[in-house]
């Protein structure tokens, strides 16, 4: 079932509820966004890895969502008005919940601040390849502060 799919038959808690990260070992595994809701998930998420934050800015994530629609985001389908609008209020409100969360990742990769770095006007210019980099150097600087190599178990 696709997630749209699980949200409209069961609702939002039954989704959480069944989210569970894996077990395996170096692996890298995205979350979306509602993971850090849970408590549970984010004590395991902390204990196992290293938690990175990819910040992105709310417009340009409201402009990839319209792009193809809210329908395949549950949380994003309910506000009134056009796609990109619907997909910003409801980003934003879901950020003011979410953020003091976010904000305990270990490391967070700006997007803004890549873009800015490397001269881009646009985060949306940036390439998959940019960003991974600045996402290594933050875990990196992440690894060198004291305790980091213990917690990653190196």
């Amino acid at each position: 079932m696709s997630v749209a799919e699980i949200f409209k038959l069961h609702g939002e808690r039954f989704f959480r509820k069944k989210e569970r990260l894996s077990s395996k070992k170096q692996l890298v595994v995205s979350t979306g966004g509602g993971a850090v809701v849970w408590d549970v998930n984010w004590d395991y998420m902390q204990k196992k890895g290293i938690v990175v934050w990819l910040d992105v800015p709310l417009e340009a994530l409201a402009q990839r969502i319209a792009a193809v629609g809210t329908h395949s985001r549950p949380l994003l389908h309910y506000e009134h008005g056009d796609p990109y609008t619907k997909a910003l209020k409801r980003l934003s409100y879901l950020l003011e919940l979410r953020g003091k969360n976010y904000a305990k990742a270990n490391a967070r990769v700006s997007l803004e601040e890549i873009a800015g770095k490397l001269g881009y006007r646009d985060v949306s210019d940036l390439t998959p390849t940019e960003i991974a980099i600045e996402a290594l150097q933050q875990i990196e600087g992440y690894l060198k502060e004291e305790g980091g190599m213990v917690i990653a178990g190196l």
